[in-house]
């Protein structure tokens, strides 16, 4: 096997499982930072997972990192500078570099808001990646 690693997140209904953070006077209850796990070089992501009523408590924002959050569970909230945006299964919001951000799961919320926070920084990505190769006689492997 080349160059890749494989980490198993589990089901859903188990990320509330997980007690992780950045650091640990932020480590919570359903938070995994899986680029702590993959040795990842350009991206970072996490798994979150917060219970009906529950909320981040706090406002951030980056100077250099861009995040994609995508939820996948529940509903909730995104506080995003002035504004507040309802998300829920399927809802992907991007956040640029220098917006406040926070964000809670609804009291009302029919289960855990779940989602992958993905972070990026650094150069601009091309639109159409320009480094990959493909092989059109290889046979597929199923």
């Amino acid at each position: 096997m080349t160059d890749i690693q494989i980490l198993e997140l589990g089901a859903i209904d188990t990320w509330r499982d997980f007690f992780g953070g950045f650091r640990p006077e932020s480590y919570r209850d359903g938070r995994r930072v899986v680029d702590h796990e993959l040795p990842m070089q350009y991206i970072g992501m996490t798994s979150n997972a917060y219970e009906p009523g529950e909320s981040a408590g706090y406002w951030h924002a980056h100077s250099d990192i861009e995040e994609l959050y995508v939820f996948l569970t529940g509903r909730g909230e995104m506080g995003l500078d002035d504004q507040v945006v309802p998300v829920g299964p399927g809802t992907a919001v991007r956040v640029g570099q220098g917006v406040m951000r926070t964000w809670r799961c609804v009291p009302d919320s029919p289960e855990a808001l779940t989602w992958f926070c993905i972070r990026a920084g650094g150069g601009a990505l091309d639109r159409l990646p320009s480094d990959s190769t493909r092989d059109a006689d290889r046979p597929m492997p199923w």
